[in-house]
């Protein structure tokens, strides 16, 4: 067996040191949500502190900042609920389509 010289990993040691948000803009790969979701997240915006786990776990891309808030781009929102599971402080939660 070969010996493979690893190479180190990367040096983590602020939020700043790991990568922000999805690599492509949201609209890469398709133009918009195939309109199939059927629970959507909904933002209170006073709740919200700016820490941005959604922002960073959203695997669509479809959460995008706004100052020290999040805004949701619903087009490319396919209703996975990572966001509100991740959101400590409650300010995402998950309602059905429709639903207020």
């Amino acid at each position: 067996m070969k010996n493979f010289r690893m190479s180190p990993p990367p040096r983590l040691d602020n939020l700043e040191d790991f990568p922000r948000g999805s690599s492509f803009p949201s609209f890469y790969i398709t133009e918009k949500n195939a309109a199939w979701r059927v629970f959507r997240p909904v933002l209170e915006a006073g709740k919200c502190v700016g820490c941005g786990r959604c922002y960073l776990l959203c695997p669509d891309g479809a959460i995008h900042r706004e100052g020290k808030t999040v805004a949701i781009d619903y087009d490319f929102c396919k209703g996975c609920g990572i966001c509100a599971h991740e959101c400590k402080l409650g300010a995402l939660t998950m309602c059905k389509e429709g639903e207020e």
